[in-house]
């Protein structure tokens, strides 16, 4: 006879945060493309779309007034404002995909994680990305050409601020070497989908 232990379980958001340069946007992407499950969370902001970036792909790119308008209606799990632009992550999707089973994947600061972290609670699943180095941060963020010096500098700074939060982190990572590193991240999504206590247990919560 043929035991079928195919458990529901609630689903699981899973927020990866780490310093522009950190190759956090990478591992993101090859996440999404090797594991089955993930859906990703795409947030509003008001900032402009760079030249490789598609509005409702990286973002839903919005002028101010819709942003605010959608703030006001209490649309957004959590917003920031970060380099003088706004984010703001939907709240309906993730509602439904933790009541659903389902999980999904989010890149955001420590402002939201930490937000995020504080409505969902167990349900969140935090991961911050450093680089090997500061040193190697900013010559990552100078070869790229696409920002002039103050901006560099404001980054490398904030990077530093919000590496204080990684006790606020449930996991955390040290992207020497892209393969390695997603093959960890991976490694942790296997293993919180695992758990015991996401199993959904009649009558439970």
């Amino acid at each position: 006879m043929r035991a079928d232990f195919a458990f529901e379980r609630h689903g699981i958001i899973f927020i990866v945060s780490g310093p522009s340069g950190a190759g956090k946007s990478t591992l993101v992407s090859g996440l999404l493309q090797r594991v089955s499950g993930l859906t990703p969370s795409v947030s509003c902001t008001t900032r402009t779309a760079r030249p490789n970036e598609q509005g409702g792909r990286e973002y839903h790119f919005v002028d101010s007034a819709e942003f605010a308008r959608r703030r006001d209606a209490h649309e957004f799990a959590e917003w920031a404002e970060v380099h003088g632009a706004f984010y703001g992550t939907i709240r309906r999707p993730l509602d439904d995909a933790v009541a659903d089973g389902r999980d999904m994947l989010l890149d955001i600061d420590v402002q939201g994680a930490r937000h995020l972290k504080r409505t969902y609670r167990e349900a969140a699943v935090a991961v911050m990305i450093f680089p090997p180095s500061w040193d190697e941060l900013e010559r990552r963020l100078r070869a790229r050409r696409t920002e002039d010096d103050a901006t560099v500098v404001r980054r490398l700074t904030r990077a530093r601020e919000e590496a204080q939060a990684l006790l606020e982190y449930d996991y955390w990572l040290v992207n020497r070497d892209v393969t390695e590193t997603s093959a960890r991240l991976e490694a942790i999504v296997a293993a919180e989908r695992a758990k015991v206590a996401r199993i959904v247990v009649e009558g439970g919560p």
